[in-house]
């Protein structure tokens, strides 16, 4: 999903400086030291083999390698645009067919929480209060970067010549660059909380993995449209 507040620096100065070993340095962590054991009793609980898994792991990764595709597609030849005699028409046409496709996603996820081992460690109330803030935060970055936005905004708008006459700075994104995305992640995080599953902590981290390589595609492509339009009105 589109996110014109996303910024990439093209300075090159403002990262010639490298991070110091607390932030950054992760070249000189010796993994070998580090405990593994918590990992290992998270992947205990999974049950890889799972055919549910599976279709939840395929629905995280095709939703946005879908979109992104297709959404690159009609920039580059119009076809949906042609097809359907208006680019914003095109627009709404993709937009509902990804919420169905996030439906789905979403429905996947649940059903293998729901069937697969609950992890006792996290089935206290004070994970199941963190679930619920994860939850409430998630949903008002989502649901305002939505407002912000508008439904072509939010879906991908710019690829089809659609685009807005500025970026968008205000709340949510003075907070968060890509806060629909994150919002996402935070409320996959929280339901894995309040079930206490171990498997909705592993394809959360795999929807923010996903989520981590989209932003990496649009919002280079965002910033040039951006850069453009610049260049035109000087």
């Amino acid at each position: 999903m589109s996110n014109p507040a996303g910024r990439v620096s093209n300075n090159p100065g403002e990262n010639k400086h490298p991070l110091p070993d607390c932030c950054g340095g992760l070249g000189n962590v010796d993994y070998s030291k580090m405990d593994l054991k918590l990992f290992e009793e998270v992947l205990k609980h999974i049950d890889f083999h799972d055919p549910s898994f599976h279709v939840a792991v395929i629905a995280i990764i095709f939703n946005p390698l879908f979109w992104n595709v297709v959404a690159t597609w009609e920039h580059r030849t119009r076809k949906l645009s042609k097809i359907f005699g208006s680019p914003y028409l095109a627009c709404y046409f993709l937009g509902f067919v990804i919420i169905l496709l996030n439906v789905y996603r979403s429905h996947s996820m649940a059903i293998v929480m729901k069937t697969q081992a609950r992890w006792e460690v996290l089935n206290r109330i004070e994970v199941f209060i963190l679930g619920v803030l994860l939850i409430a935060t998630g949903s008002l970055l989502v649901v305002s970067s939505f407002l912000a936005l508008g439904f072509t905004g939010t879906f991908l708008g710019n690829y089809f010549g659609i685009v807005m006459d500025e970026k968008v700075t205000g709340f949510p994104f003075n907070l968060a660059e890509n806060p629909m995305y994150w919002g996402s992640t935070a409320n996959y995080l929280g339901l894995a909380l309040i079930g206490a599953s171990p498997v909705g902590l592993v394809l959360t981290a795999i929807v923010a993995l996903v989520y981590k390589i989209a932003i990496h595609f649009e919002g280079g492509f965002i910033e040039q449209i951006y850069q453009q339009r610049t260049r035109k009105h000087e």
